[in-house]
């Protein structure tokens, strides 16, 4: 059971396997309630009262809107922002606005924090209704006007076309689903395909690049592997590599407050 902004949604998630805290009526009070379906990740809502298709949400200088989609998530997701945080700290001390590449970029909002930070962004993601949604964010945060490039395209087709451009960033961002298709039937397999893509990345790094980010959802993987896997790509280039795992917690007032894991990352940083 979550809250965003006046809403109270609630969600199935399996890393919770432990009983609720709060009593049954709070959650028969909840405004909207995902039932899922036997595929996973689908199903449907159902709604308690006149909830809105969306409604707005911020995070720092980032507006964005909140969608109750069919499959599960409400078209962000909120562990993501210590990686928010990160990428907002790395762009501002970039000194020069940094080139920034966004790579299954989703609906944005990781755009639009190191937009908001002063970069110019491209923001690449092989749905049409994502990029739309992500250009909506942008309006609505009052950053149409900064220099966002949106591109819907398959991430491997286009970033292979950047490398031989010799076009290249200060900052990558790499958050790739365990699997997808691209506009032009392309398939993407997180553990067939990632580490060349992490490759790529590397190559499309410039000499003064600050950062890279790679995210990834996957249960059959984990943190250190992610680190290993850039370490590899950016071997010889020094900085440092973090890598950990994004939970969402519990209330404060919950005593201990319980965390649920999310996802897992790995961090390049250049000093």
């Amino acid at each position: 059971m979550e809250r965003y902004g006046p809403f109270t949604v609630v969600r199935p998630e399996p890393q919770c396997g432990w009983g609720p805290r709060l009593p049954p009526q709070a959650w028969d009070a909840a405004d909207a309630v995902f039932d899922p379906a036997d595929e996973e990740d689908d199903g449907r809502w159902r709604l308690k009262g006149p909830v809105p298709d969306t409604w707005p949400l911020a995070w720092g200088e980032a507006r964005f809107k909140a969608r109750l989609t069919s499959f599960r998530h409400l078209a962000f997701f909120p562990e993501q922002a210590a990686n928010w945080a990160w990428l907002e700290q790395r762009v501002r001390a970039h000194g020069t606005p940094p080139r920034v590449l966004n790579l299954f970029g989703y609906t944005g909002v990781a755009s639009l924090v190191c937009a908001a930070a002063g970069a110019e962004v491209t923001h690449v993601d092989a749905s049409k209704k994502a990029v739309g949604w992500a250009r909506e964010n942008a309006g609505l945060a009052g950053l149409a006007d900064r220099p966002l490039r949106w591109i819907c395209e398959d991430a491997r087709r286009y970033l292979a076309r950047e490398v031989k451009r010799g076009s290249r960033y200060q900052g990558i961002i790499l958050d790739p689903p365990k699997y997808g298709r691209g506009p032009a039937g392309e398939v993407w397999r997180l553990f067939e395909d990632l580490p060349e893509l992490v490759r790529l990345c590397a190559e499309s790094l410039a000499g003064d690049a600050d950062f890279l980010l790679l995210n990834a959802y996957a249960a059959r993987i984990s943190g250190l592997s992610l680190a290993h896997m850039v370490s590899g790509a950016l071997a010889g280039r020094g900085g440092v590599v973090d890598w950990g795992e994004l939970a969402l917690r519990e209330d404060e007032a919950a005593r201990p407050a319980r965390e649920i894991g999310l996802s897992f990352f790995a961090r390049w940083r250049q000093g």
